[in-house]
């Protein structure tokens, strides 16, 4: 399983000749790029202060990414208990299937907490039902542990940024979004980082987060999620590979 997911999202990385035109980019907007110590990849820090954010391009930090990862990463602010995650539906399937082979290795049936926390809020969270997402129904799959706060995330900028993501990014969409413990992260696979590519994926961050601190202020005024978060459930709760007939 984990050889068919680098192999659909992977591709080879760019040399760093090939990183000068993202840096005269960077020098124009004031941000601040640096290469990595080893050359293999590259910073870019920019914002104002009250949503400044760091984009990273690099080597994946996840084993589901072969090669290139780019990785933007912002804070949300005080978020409580707040988890929210909007994944490509095709990395979702995979990724559930992975979660539920491994779940039920041999004769007990545990979820491995060493996984990625995306891949066990697969398991822990109940998804938004195909109906509710609109536009981006057969793309994304969307997940929150507060009632209704996924919805409300996906508000008509992020939507909209959402939709544009095929433009920039290779099929099936290698794409994660998710916010946790205050900070949220993007994550894709890119194979080459271009000034077309992260200027998309700025925008999408930059929709994402304002949305992100938004909900978190509505959960904060008790106006969605009301409940407790949603815990831990027993093994049976593990999802089937594809949300479709629900």
């Amino acid at each position: 399983m984990f050889n068919a997911l680098r192999r659909w999202f992977g591709g080879s990385r760019g040399g760093a000749d090939d990183w000068a035109a993202v840096a005269d980019w960077a020098k124009r907007c004031d941000y601040r790029f640096a290469r990595s110590i080893d050359g293999s990849g590259f910073v870019i820090e920019g914002g104002p202060a009250q949503t400044a954010w760091r984009l990273e391009w690099g080597a994946s930090q996840r084993h589901y990414f072969s090669g290139a990862e780019l990785r933007v990463r912002g804070e949300v602010g005080r978020t409580g208990e707040l988890q929210m995650l909007v994944i490509a539906r095709e990395l979702m399937r995979l990724l559930e299937q992975q979660v539920f082979d491994e779940s039920t290795e041999g004769t007990e049936t545990r979820v491995d907490d060493t996984l990625p926390e995306e891949m066990r809020w697969l398991v822990l969270y109940p998804k938004l039902p195909r109906t509710e997402l609109g536009p981006l129904r057969d793309a994304f799959g969307a997940l929150s542990n507060f009632p209704r706060a996924a919805q409300s995330w996906l508000d008509a900028a992020l939507v909209k940024q959402l939709d544009l993501a095929p433009s920039w990014l290779p099929e099936p969409l290698p794409l994660v979004l998710m916010m946790q413990r205050g900070r949220l992260t993007l994550r894709c696979a890119l194979p080459q980082p271009d000034v077309v590519a992260l200027r998309a994926a700025l925008a999408l961050f930059g929709a994402a987060l304002t949305a992100a601190r938004r909900v978190a202020d509505e959960i904060g005024q008790g106006k969605i999620g009301a409940g407790r978060p949603t815990a831990w459930g027993p093994p049976s709760a593990l999802p089937p590979a594809d949300d479709a007939a629900r």
